[in-house]
């Protein structure tokens, strides 16, 4: 740390009130899971969420873009669970919450990778020992496990045989078999650095070759880094039988980069995936050189999919991807056909090409047919976005374009016969929430692939709308611009699905958040509200079909619901939605977790709408503390805590995405923990910075003006309603956050008293290639990117401003050298600053430590810059 004087002083981490590190305190839920029966619960046990600096201090190789723990060849900092235990679907009251504990697992082990066996029979987990009482010696790859579900004892699977978790743990073959990724049998040290250099470090590029890259983080920088990258992320596949415990090599048992090991449905080929050399030292692994292949049960290759090389020349713009097979899957309905798709226009998006994307299936248990190599299925004039693969041929069909903010869904036959020609099911602008038609939900079955959920039997007969009118042609929004012409869905006219599917949405609105369940007519395109939140002092949202088990047929009497449900002075809690009967059924609960904070329930809350000074409709959550009076206590000192995105019109910008009933959830980071301090909290309040990507318009090329515009009529709003003293606000964020906030202090600094910032970018020339939203590069958009930096201002800050930035932080963008950098200027120019920097932190703050210093760094901040004359604290 510094003061505005420069000197370091070395004060050692401190501790915040007892009011704000309550909350660091707050206990963790246990995790759950359904098996695949949908009859038991399975439950694991966290741990508290932020570990002891020393665990973060530990040793770690910076490789390739990940950070490895080397003692146990996984990647570093990893969390875990601390135990696992199976009880019933809960069918009454008495049941919530009954459980057994497994037997047999090592005291103090940490639990990963945690996943059923189709059958529901057994578990498999990984174990490993980590912590601050854990030696090095102790320390080792972490060991399969395996759980009976019945007798709850657990026993490990390959015994003194350490997995290589740095990409993959295991898969389960069928629900007898495991293959493994194992560290190599009898695998020499690791490869030593030698004192002397090998000769210098050399990097080319040919005359034209456009190779752009982010500021990626931990990149290799060396021959030595190479090797130890290799080392470390070699494996081989072993198979172990679960009731005989016998193991066998994989193929031939070569120990290989690998990356992945995915198993077809029938369990009778995987797809292997490896990198391979040469590496590269300015992208990280994940745009490596790559061979991916189909193999047999024995690990024998069938099938070369793709040999990919360096992928070092991705345009830096949205849409854009690499070149050649991506997206290599099992289709979930067929035995094991593989699917992939293969850009046109090279992976650049600003190529013209029709189709821009096409996909192809091969089907593996036809390796030696006339379609061996591969046919293609579908074929996309915007980026392909995926399939929703459902029974008999039936599937949905995304594509999608950032520059438009396009989404199109198309109903399609899978198996591609030509006299079933795709239709269009929507085509809409995807930022506009309140024209959200739902997403498909899917059903499990036996073989554990999720397929599109249909609804078979007799259907309602009324209730039924018709398919909205798109937006486009001669439609103007508000402020007069034409919106993006939208193609119309087309209704069944020669090919009938006889599909009914259920959606499901957030259902926003003016009025905030409701969710629904739609039945969804795919020959028609008509729906049925099949359930709705009633928005009334609650928010239900529906998660996934729990009427699946076996594969039972999902009719209009079985449907049944997992569901959350949370107030805002209640935690979330899981129900049973049963939707089918001729009676409406209450949800039954199933969980009953604790309140994280039992001593703040509740907070006053409200939901502000008003609007900028140029009319674009803005929101913003204002909380206040608890036992606040504004008549008796008068306008608080305020924190507005904020982050600003980018859009593309006026109208989506000014949509509410939020409920009132949402569960106030205070963690020891969030800006509402002032609350105990007795502030009011401006949460979350829009900041938009909007474009017109139909005119040539970037947002970025009006991003001060906006982002001040909002602010100020987001501060003047709540000193209009009397909360708000105008004259102690501070403004703070995180990230992208904390460069608005730094831009705000230098350019609105009559708003604000103060700003605190944590893990920001304040010099967008560090940038070149583009950040956030931005495309432009820094030669595309010189003025842009300087007149966006508040290190290139600098000189007219002049409150007082308060940074905070880990030392490790790996986030593209945001490396520490920001915070320094910025802080140099400010000293420089005689600011009121301080420089907080986290040892061993990364990105976001995670050592017990470290929260408690940062919450101690901005409890002391906030009270000498806001609090002036004293403010009372909430009455807890």
């Amino acid at each position: 740390m510094a003061t505005a004087s420069g000197n370091d002083i070395d004060e050692g981490y401190r501790s915040p009130p007892p009011d704000v590190a309550q909350f660091v305190e707050r206990p963790e839920s246990p995790g759950i899971s359904i098996s695949p029966q949908r009859d038991k619960l399975l439950y694991t046990f966290r741990p508290p969420p932020y570990p002891f600096v020393s665990e973060l201090a530990r040793p770690e190789l910076k490789l390739a873009g990940l950070r490895v723990d080397e003692t146990q060849n996984s990647r570093s900092r990893m969390s875990g669970n601390t135990g696992m235990a199976i009880g019933p679907m809960p069918t009454s009251e008495a049941e919530i919450g009954v459980y057994e504990t497994f037997k047999g697992i090592p005291e103090g082990a940490t639990i990963n990778y945690v996943s059923w066996a189709t059958d529901g029979a057994r578990i498999a987990f990984t174990v490993r020992f980590a912590g601050p009482t854990v030696s090095d010696a102790d320390r080792a790859p972490p060991e399969l496990w395996i759980a009976d579900v019945k007798t709850l004892e657990c026993r490990p699977l390959l015994p003194g045989r350490g997995l290589n978790t740095l990409f993959e743990s295991y898969s389960w073959l069928d629900n007898n078999t495991i293959a493994a990724c194992v560290v190599p049998a009898n695998r020499p040290p690791r490869p030593a650095k030698s004192p002397t250099p090998r000769g210098p470090r050399v990097q080319t590029n040919a005359s034209g070759v456009v190779a752009q890259a982010r500021t990626y983080a931990d990149l290799l920088k060396d021959a030595h880094d190479a090797d130890l990258f290799e080392y470390f992320a070699s494996s081989e596949f072993v198979v172990v039988d679960v009731e005989t415990k016998e193991v066998a090599p994989f193929g031939n048992g070569e120990a290989k980069m690998h990356t992945r090991l995915d198993p077809s449905p029938d369990g009778e080929f995987a797809i292997v995936e490896e990198l391979l050399r040469p590496f590269s030292y300015e992208i990280p692994c994940g745009r490596f050189p790559k061979r991916v292949r189909v193999v047999n049960r024995l690990g024998e290759t069938v099938r070369e999919v793709a040999d990919l090389p360096l992928a070092d020349e991705i345009p830096i713009v949205h849409n854009s991807c690499r070149a050649g097979p991506r997206g290599i899957n099992w289709r979930p309905d067929k035995p094991a056909e593989l699917y992939w798709t293969e850009a046109q226009d090279g992976g650049d998006p600003r190529v013209e090409a029709s189709p821009r994307d096409v996909t192809y299936v091969a089907d593996m248990h036809d390796a030696n047919g006339p379609a061996a190599a591969g046919v293609a299925r579908f074929e996309t004039d915007l980026r392909y976005g995926g399939v929703s693969w459902g029974a008999d041929g039936l599937g949905i069909l995304y594509e999608s374009w950032y520059k438009t903010r396009t989404i199109r869904a198309w109903v399609v036959d899978t198996h591609g016969r030509a006299d079933r020609p795709r239709r269009l099911l929507y085509d809409r602008d995807y930022e506009d929430s309140y024209d959200e038609p739902g997403s498909p939900l899917s059903r499990r079955m036996p073989d554990g692939t999720y397929l599109l959920a249909q609804i078979e039997g007799p259907l309602p007969e009324d209730g039924w709308k018709k398919p909205k009118e798109p937006k486009g042609g001669a439609e103007k929004e508000k402020n007069g611009k034409d919106v993006t012409p939208r193609l119309r869905p087309e209704p069944a006219s020669s090919w009938f699905t006889g599909a009914t599917l259920v959606t499901e949405g957030d259902g926003a609105s003016d009025a905030g958040d409701k969710p629904f369940l739609d039945l969804l007519n795919l020959d028609t395109g008509e729906t049925r509200r099949l359930w709705e939140c009633s928005g009334t002092n609650a928010l239900e949202r529906p998660g996934s079909i729990i009427s699946d088990a076996h594969g039972a047929p999902i009719t209009m009497e079985t449907l049944k619901i997992l569901l959350s449900r949370e107030t805002p002075s209640e935690n979330p809690q899981y129900y049973s939605l049963e939707l089918g009967g001729a009676e409406k059924l209450a949800p039954r609960r199933i969980s009953d977790f604790p309140h994280p904070h039992p001593s703040l329930v509740d907070p006053p809350k409200r939901i502000m709408r008003y609007k900028r000074a140029d009319g674009v409709d803005l929101n913003a959550t204002l909380y206040t503390p608890p036992g606040y009076d504004a008549e008796r206590d008068g306008p608080l000192p305020t924190l507005m805590w904020a982050y600003p995105r980018e859009f593309n019109s006026a109208e989506a910008a000014g949509q509410l995405r939020d409920s009132p009933n949402r569960f106030t959830s205070i963690s020891p980071m969030s800006p509402l923990v002032w609350l105990a301090r007795g502030y009011a909290i401006l949460e979350g309040p829009s900041l938009p910075i909007i474009g017109d990507a139909d005119k040539g318009v970037e947002p970025n090329d009006t991003y001060i003006e906006q982002l001040v515009a909002g602010a100020r009529a987001a501060v003047d709003e709540a000193a209009r309603l009397g909360v708000c003293d105008p004259k102690r606000v501070a403004v703070g964020g995180h990230s992208y956050g904390a460069f608005m906030a730094s831009n705000l202090l230098a350019h609105a600094p009559e708003l604000f008293a103060c700003a605190v910032a944590r893990s920001g970018a304040y010099n967008r020339t560090l940038t070149p290639f583009g950040f956030q939203s931005e495309e432009r590069t820094l030669w595309e958009a010189k003025e842009t990117y300087q007149a966006m930096s508040p290190f290139m201002h600098a000189n007219v800050i002049k409150k007082p401003i308060l940074l905070i930035h880990g030392e490790e932080d790996t986030n593209s963008g945001t490396n520490v050298i920001q915070s320094e950098r910025f802080f140099a200027a400010l000293k420089g120019n005689g600011a009121d600053a301080r420089l907080v920097l986290l040892p061993h932190e990364s990105h976001s703050t995670r050592g017990l430590e470290s929260v408690m210093h940062v919450l101690a760094e901005t409890s002391d901040f906030l009270d000498a810059h806001l609090k002036a004359g004293g403010t009372p604290k909430a009455k807890l």
